[in-house]
């Protein structure tokens, strides 16, 4: 579950179980992505206070495998505001639980549009 530390941030957590994982055992490159949006729309949202849909991933980096059992962490923070849209930069990092060891595994940045009923863009201000 996402959890806002202040308007334009959050930070999600989730542990990495069986279903999570591909052939290698390790955390599923979509199912990263899938962490790394929904923190970037959580992050953009509360930025807003708009309906924010994801128009483009613009870069996805990962760095390290995210392991069975480990817990993940996204970070996600707006970087640029504009007329209509919304960039967030993500940092996805995994923890061992029993020792605290943590290393990042992954970045992105994501593009957001604030939208209307009928899916057209809006204004932010």
């Amino acid at each position: 579950m996402p959890v806002s530390d202040a308007a334009g941030k959050t930070r999600m957590m989730q542990v990495v179980y069986p279903q999570h994982l591909n052939h290698q055992g390790n955390l599923f490159g979509g199912e990263a992505l899938r962490l790394m949006d929904t923190a970037a729309f959580v992050a953009a949202t509360r930025q807003s206070r708009k309906t924010m849909v994801t128009v483009a991933v613009e870069k996805i980096d990962y760095e390290a495998p995210v392991r069975h059992g480990e817990v993940v962490e996204i970070d996600a923070s707006v970087v640029n505001t504009g007329r209509t849209s919304v960039t967030v930069e993500v940092e996805m990092h995994a923890e061992v639980l029993l020792s605290g060891e943590r290393r990042r595994c992954g970045t992105g940045r994501f593009v957001f549009v604030a939208v209307d009923e009928d899916g057209h863009s809006v204004a932010l201000a």
